[in-house]
């Protein structure tokens, strides 16, 4: 039998995802800010980030997760 995983492992690893991708989405959106002619594929790649990050945020919210709590 393989090791149960808990919550609070889940949990952790959820935050860790968030931050993650809210630096890559900024990351990405500086590029964009900065450049004279973004490319629509740099575009697509920010709306990706951001869709992704936002989906993230709305799951932490549902499991009642808060980042105060785990730092």
């Amino acid at each position: 039998m393989g090791r149960r995983i808990k919550k609070k492992d889940i949990d952790e690893e959820l935050l860790d995802a968030i931050f993650t991708l809210e630096r890559e989405w900024k990351q990405i959106r500086s590029l964009i800010e900065r450049s004279i002619d973004p490319m629509e594929s740099s575009i697509l790649r920010e709306n990706l980030a951001q869709a992704k990050y936002l989906y993230l945020l709305r799951e932490a919210r549902h499991r009642k997760i808060s980042a105060v709590r785990y730092n």
